[in-house]
């Protein structure tokens, strides 16, 4: 049913009314009818992308009807953007609608994480695979937010902030599970567009890469005997390759290995753009295993590869659950971690070792310091004692 003449001259009149009070007030910013709904107008600074450099009049659409109701929540909009403006602290995103509808100022919590998915999906997608995304979300991300939502309805009483430390305080202190936390929360409030009066990053405690340095690894004597125990082909082709090339699980499946069938010598194979770090080559250490663990002939076991029907996080937890079936002494990334400090040993580059296993040399250096250190140490070492040497003045004996 259409709104009447009369009424729209009512709504109007109370508008006048309103917008008077606002001035008085002197906050700059005043109410409009544009048809049946109310929008805000004032000036305010540019939006996200606009090539303007200043403030400008502009409008917010408030998404309140025309009715006295919707004025009155209208003119707290007013004050609380008025308010914004005065402490610098207004940010278009709070006011623009968000992927899927709707403004975050106006939304509760378990719309706000509905709407953090769809942002969080949609934005990293556009620089890597959907699949890869949507392992890193179901892994690292939506584990942590359903804390966060059983925290809030369990106790309704706090605030937003509030529940955020609470969820933190939930996962174990100094642990690998409080880093992630606090990783996907910060993420979260950033989003959100909210200030703590805390740092998440304080909270990481003493987690670090001495904890992930701490575990023993499999020498290459220990990796070849594991080999030998598995019965079947295909997942011995499996560990293999992933204890040649230093691939994450879900990576084998993820291959072009013509290369290796066509008999290249080197034995390079690529890891294809739909894993969790993209298109990266990679080169067997020690090469001879490619012949000592038959890798130049393609066995994968069947494993269901539509990213479609399952995610990438499900296809490497199956290599795990063969390595426990062949009761394997060590973790499938055990094997990487091993690859890795070969390649340190053997004085592969940082950079070109790092660009090999998928990631960045930031990455690539905290997770190995302390091998890396070593291997400078002796370089170091060495290079000073051979100078010491070459200058060592030659001895002459007076007959």
């Amino acid at each position: 049913m259409g709104v009447s003449s009369s009424q729209n001259a009512d709504i109007d009149t109370r508008i006048c009314q309103t917008n008077h009070r606002l001035k008085m007030a002197k906050l700059g910013l005043q109410i409009e009818r544009r048809g049946e709904k109310l929008t805000l107008r004032g000036t305010l600074p540019p939006r996200p992308g606009s090539p303007r450099l200043r403030p400008h009049q502009q409008r917010i659409s408030l998404d309140l009807p025309a009715t006295i109701a919707g004025l009155k929540q209208a003119e707290n909009q007013v004050k609380i953007v008025a308010a914004q403006l005065i402490e610098n602290r207004f940010d278009w995103r709070q006011h623009l609608p968000v992927a899927g509808g709707g403004r975050l100022h106006e939304m509760e919590l378990a719309e706000k994480l509905q709407a953090f998915e769809l942002f969080f999906l949609q934005h990293l997608s556009q620089n890597r695979s959907p699949a890869s995304v949507r392992t890193t979300w179901e892994k690292a991300y939506a584990p942590y937010l359903a804390k966060l939502r059983a925290i809030a309805q369990s106790s309704s009483h706090l605030s937003l902030p509030e529940l955020i430390y609470a969820t933190v305080y939930a996962t174990p202190a100094n642990s690998r599970s409080r880093q992630v936390c606090c990783t996907a929360l910060k993420a979260l409030i950033e989003f959100l567009h909210i200030d703590l009066p805390v740092d998440l990053k304080t909270l990481w405690g003493t987690y670090g890469t001495s904890q992930t340095q701490a575990r023993e690894l499999p020498s290459d004597r220990q990796i070849i005997a594991a080999y030998e125990q598995i019965p079947n082909p295909a997942w011995r082709f499996v560990y293999g390759i992933m204890a040649t090339y230093g691939l994450r699980n879900h990576e084998v499946f993820f291959c072009d290995y013509s290369a290796l069938t066509c008999g290249d010598a080197e034995g390079m194979i690529e890891v294809l753009a739909t894993t969790k770090t993209g298109n990266h080559e990679v080169w067997p250490f020690p090469p001879e295993w490619v012949d000592r663990f038959s890798l130049r002939e393609i066995r994968l076991p069947t494993v269901n590869t539509d990213l479609s029907q399952t995610t990438l996080q499900r296809i490497g937890q199956q290599v795990t659950c063969q390595f426990r079936r062949y009761q394997i002494p060590f973790s499938p990334y055990d094997l990487r971690h091993a690859w890795a400090i070969r390649t340190i040993h053997v004085g592969l580059p940082d950079t070109v070792s790092a660009r090999m296993m998928g990631h960045s040399v930031a990455i690539h250096t905290r997770t190995y310091h302390r091998w890396l250190t070593r291997r400078d140490q002796q370089q170091a070492v060495r290079a000073a004692l051979n100078a010491g040497r070459q200058e060592e003045p030659e001895v002459t004996t007076l007959s």
